[in-house]
């Protein structure tokens, strides 16, 4: 065989070996829960609830799952690793009665049903099962550019299209601020400079300060296993 024999099966036989990484019953489990979620919070909060990252990386990581896309679960991965690992820190906080933001109280709200809150523990273990899943897919690259130009649609809907906080009185489930567009208060819009300007800065900083270092620790903990793969591929061929 000849170099350029086999440097033409390199696509095919990475993409093989590639297959089949992420069992079945992870996709069916996944997948159940997801179909779950999906119409019980289009009843009770709406469409525009999916216009969060969070959710967004939900429902992307059904795609990933099932197409075994690294580029799908590395997109979800750089968006919501650390808002999510700071949901975790502060959901165990308060657990233990030293809640980090109080992000999580609504979790320990006996006023909301147990069904609910066990739907929005996904936050909880979303993260985990993202990095167990580019652990397995290995992480792509392209995740940073493609997760940024995203986010920043996102805010952009959510800015000039979606409702401001307080959530009105009459439909007080309807999703506001949606990504914190707004600022940090769900009480109301921030006061410390133009809305227009926290927008622009919170576009600026979410790349900055939170994908670009979840992209850079990715990218050393879970590089493409391509290498890997060609390695095998060749070794079998005994080349």
């Amino acid at each position: 065989m000849t170099v350029a024999e086999s440097s033409a099966e390199i696509p095919i036989a990475a993409s093989q070996a590639a297959a089949g990484r992420i069992p079945l019953w992870v996709k069916v489990a996944y997948t159940a829960f997801v179909a779950v979620l999906v119409p019980y919070y289009l009843k009770t909060y709406g469409p525009t609830n999916f216009l969060y990252f969070c959710d967004v990386a939900l429902l992307m990581t059904v795609a990933a799952l099932w197409l075994e896309s690294s580029l799908l679960a590395s997109l979800a991965a750089v968006g919501i690793l650390i808002p999510q690992t700071l949901w975790v820190a502060d959901f165990l906080g308060a657990a233990v009665g030293r809640p980090l933001t109080g992000m999580t109280a609504y979790m320990f709200d006996d006023q909301l049903s147990l069904f609910a809150r066990g739907l929005s523990f996904f936050h909880f273990w979303l993260p985990f099962l993202l990095l167990w899943t580019v652990w397995r897919l290995g992480y792509d690259r392209r995740a940073l550019a493609g997760w940024t130009l995203l986010a920043w649609g996102l805010q952009l809907i959510c800015f000039f299209a979606m409702p401001a906080p307080p959530a009105p009185a009459d439909n007080p489930n309807v999703p506001v601020n949606i990504n914190y567009v707004y600022g940090f208060n769900e009480a109301g819009p921030q006061t410390w400079m133009a809305p227009g300007a926290f927008l622009a800065l919170m576009m600026a900083g979410l790349p900055l300060l939170i994908f670009l270092p979840t992209h850079a620790a990715l990218s050393w903990a879970f590089a493409p296993r391509h290498a890997e793969f060609l390695s095998a591929t060749l070794t079998s061929r005994g080349t």
